[in-house]
Formats: structure tokens, C-alpha cells, sequence
């Protein structure tokens, strides 16, 4: 069995090991999916946040649309997705949130199921 996974390896200098470029879609989805997860935020049918990315190099424009309950605070709410996709953006990605605009395009009322 070879034990090449014990030996410890010389890594190459920073600037000779390549590059890592993230795509705009891996970006789309992170900012998607942390604004899903804010308290307050809905899906309306299967559809949760909407996202698309914009920007060169380390620097991404985000635009979120989005539906919230209602009746929601939505200033408050949409300060907490605004923190939440730049804090999760920026920590997954390493790339900077330059701007974020943020559409409520919705606010839906919870409806309980009709069959229990």
C-alpha cells in the first residue's frame, strides 16, 4: 500500500500554484440560499430568492428578489438578508459584496394546510 499521503510535500510558492475562480452561479446560490434562511423571508410555491450576480474580479453586485410573510417588519427583515448574504458571500467566496440591492417582490400570508 503506498504511503504517499504520509509524506509530507513542498508546496509551491503562492504565485506559482495556480488560480481559483468561483462562478457567478456558486455566488448566485450562496446568496440564495443564506437569504432562505433568514427568519421572516417565504417561498412563494417552490420558488424561494431569486439572485443575480454581477462584477469582475473579486468584486460581485448582487440583486435579491425576495417575498416575505406577512405581515412582516420588512425593513427589519430585509436588514438581516442584507447581513446574512454579505457575511455568507464574503466568507464562502472570499470575494467582496460591492452592492446589494434587495426587491420584496411579495408579502404572503401563512396559510395553514387545508388537510392535517
Amino acid at each position: 500500500m503506498s504511503r504517499l499521503l504520509d509524506v509530507p510535500r513542498e508546496l509551491a510558492e503562492p504565485d506559482e500554484r495556480g488560480t481559483l475562480t468561483i462562478g457567478h452561479a456558486v455566488v448566485r446560490k450562496v446568496a440564495q440560499h443564506a437569504a432562505d434562511q433568514v427568519p421572516g423571508t417565504a417561498r412563494a410555491g417552490k420558488k424561494g430568492t431569486n439572485a443575480r450576480v454581477g462584477g469582475h474580479d473579486n468584486d460581485v453586485d448582487l440583486a435579491l428578489d425576495l417575498a416575505l410573510h406577512y405581515p412582516a417588519a420588512v425593513r427589519a427583515v430585509v436588514g438581516v438578508v442584507r447581513e446574512r448574504v454579505v457575511d455568507e458571500v464574503e466568507r464562502i467566496t472570499s470575494y467582496q459584496v460591492r452592492t446589494l440591492a434587495v426587491t420584496v417582490s411579495a408579502l404572503l400570508p401563512d396559510v395553514p394546510p387545508r388537510v392535517r
